[in-house]
Order: C-alpha cells, then sequence, then structure tokens
C-alpha cells in the first residue's frame, strides 16, 4: 500500500477529531480540505458562516483567493460521502 502524503494539521485538539474521519477520504487535499471546513466553522466571527468567512477572507474578493477556491473545490466538485462522514460523526 502507497504511503498517504503528509498533510498540513489543524490545531490539536481538532487534529484528533479530523484524523477520525481521515479514511473516509481517499486524496491528502480532500483532509486537509475537511480540516480547514472544520476549522472555519468553529471560528469565532461576526460574519455568517459563508465560503469566504470560512476561510476567513474578504467577501467577493476573497472568494477569488487560492484557499477560498481550494474549499469551494471540496464542498461542490470532490468526490466525497457526505453520509459516510455523517454517520462516522454519529457514531463518534
Amino acid at each position: 500500500m502507497t504511503k498517504r502524503k503528509e498533510i498540513v494539521k489543524a490545531p490539536m485538539p481538532l487534529e484528533e477529531y479530523c484524523e477520525y474521519f481521515d479514511p473516509l477520504f481517499r486524496r491528502s487535499n480532500q483532509r486537509e480540505s475537511f480540516r480547514q471546513y472544520l476549522e472555519g466553522l468553529l471560528l469565532p466571527t461576526e460574519r455568517n458562516k459563508t465560503l469566504t468567512g470560512l476561510v476567513n477572507t474578504e467577501p467577493l474578493v476573497g472568494a477569488q483567493f487560492p484557499r477560498a477556491q481550494k474549499l469551494q473545490w471540496f464542498l461542490s466538485e470532490a468526490e466525497w460521502d457526505e453520509r459516510a462522514v455523517q454517520a462516522r460523526r454519529l457514531k463518534l
């Protein structure tokens, strides 16, 4: 079996939580985006949890930034099973 690529880790204890879901994502960029998504959801903010808010960028202009585009791809185009993630979350 091929060794998995190293990814940018989330702050602890979020990283421990994310590792529980790693088997559900086949690609390293999916695992990284999952972490970025959860971090964004947990950020204290006065803004709504829009895509640009999740990656902590300006509305409209920030949507063109690579980190926003990466999260947009993960949420709309990447192949992962949201039902499997939900089932694992409920099991945990």
